[in-house]
């Protein structure tokens, strides 16, 4: 899965242009594979979850406003209101019509508020000299820009300003148009990466929210987007995607597949820890690959999910990740995968309540799992093909949702 799994979880929706998805057809719920043995009542929270959020929009108002009065109990009563208010349209990319899905989930870790021997790793916050400043694709080629400060570690491009910005001293994002750096007197350059973070360079720039034991183990916290921290006195401190460093995610399983180190069917989260576990004095060679660096934030004391890119707390098993280029988030979608490892249906209605820097097109998810060490195992080895269906209110089309 790590080969393509991608900080998923907290990850705010990319900056830049929206892309129709290929739908071939529409038709009832009802008639989707397997409707009538759903239930639809486990699903219904994360429908009255994106509700939240859609219910500010004409065309969700009056199908969010029922959902609100709906009992979970009531199976039929559920089904008999997606049927009569939604249309199920079949997604495609170009010719095909199913695509890969992959798990995240929330894992914990050990740590404390204080350095200590046993817990050395710091869980930073932004620092306080992260810059970012938008870009357009259209005026990346042209040579050095100019910009002037717009806010608290912000910048907006101006003929006039004084800080100069060459996007091409920047790693390329076809998917946004945000650049991240810092400024080294009259310049923004690139912000420091993966390996220069993790030898200290940001130490005295960055907030710590936490110190932890283990340093892979904050790697896969990075790759999640969130997670809770075991805290000396037994309570846990929740912690969520804050803001990223401005490096696109490279996947250290398939640098460790190209590299001949693991087969591609070891390349899952267990499988790199295994690796990792007979090679520890590689361990920063093969973090460093990855030059993406998130910073995190507290979040609320609450038992609650993490919440995802729509603004919502995510349902575990309910929720996933997508491209918001082509699947507008909140909306409903029809799931049918396999298990992990397994060739047993897993077909369910989940909702499209999150982003991830690797998940690419039209048929491209990332199913949340839920907090803890069962749902790190199902996520940590999924890694299946499946089909979407996307659900909108009736009346609206793939195209005017966007």
């Amino acid at each position: 899965m790590l080969l393509t799994l991608a900080g998923c979880g907290t990850t705010p929706p990319r900056t830049g242009t929206t892309t129709s998805p290929s739908t071939a057809s529409s038709a009832s719920p009802a008639a989707l594979p397997n409707w009538n043995s759903q239930a639809l009542g486990d699903t219904l929270q994360g429908l009255q979850q994106s509700c939240r959020t859609l219910q500010k929009k004409p065309s969700w108002s009056g199908v969010c406003r029922e959902a609100g009065t709906l009992p979970a109990s009531d199976a039929d009563a559920v089904r008999r209101f997606f049927e009569n208010r939604f249309t199920a349209w079949k997604l495609q990319d170009g010719g095909r019509d199913s695509g890969l899905i992959t798990g995240y989930y929330e894992p914990l870790l050990n740590g404390s508020r204080t350095r200590s021997e046993r817990t050395p790793w710091p869980v930073y916050g932004v620092p306080r000299d992260l810059v970012s400043v938008d870009v357009p694709m259209s005026q990346r080629n042209r040579g050095t820009l100019r910009a002037k400060q717009a806010g608290p570690n912000r910048l907006t491009l101006a003929a006039n300003g004084n800080i100069e910005i060459n996007p091409a001293d920047f790693a390329a994002d076809p998917r946004g148009i945000r650049l991240k750096g810092r400024l080294s007197g009259s310049r923004l350059v690139p912000y420091f990466t993966r390996g220069q973070i993790n030898q200290g360079s940001i130490a005295g720039s960055a907030p710590v929210i936490a110190w932890v034991e283990d340093p892979v183990e904050l790697f896969f916290l990075q790759v999640q987007g969130s997670g809770r921290i075991q805290l000396d006195d037994g309570s846990f401190l929740h912690v969520g995607f804050a803001d990223q460093n401005g490096y696109p995610y490279q996947s250290i399983g398939k640098w460790l597949v190209d590299k001949g180190e693991m087969t591609l069917s070891d390349a899952s989260m267990q499988g790199i820890k295994d690796w990792l576990a007979r090679n520890p004095q590689r361990r920063d060679e093969l973090l460093s690959v990855n030059q993406s660096y998130i910073f995190f934030k507290p979040l609320s004391g609450d038992d609650g999910g993490p919440v995802g890119a729509l603004g919502v707390p995510l349902t575990g098993g309910y929720s996933i990740a997508v491209d918001p280029r082509y699947i507008p988030l909140g909306a409903p979608i029809y799931l049918a995968t396999t298990w992990p490892h397994s060739t047993e249906p897993l077909v369910r209605l989940v909702h499209a309540q999150d982003t991830g820097s690797a998940i690419k097109g039209a048929l491209r998810a990332d199913l949340f799992w839920g907090y803890g060490t069962e749902a790190g195992m199902y996520a940590g080895r999924m890694k299946q093909q499946g089909s979407m269906w996307l659900l909108l209110p009736k009346g609206l089309t793939p195209t005017s949702a966007l």
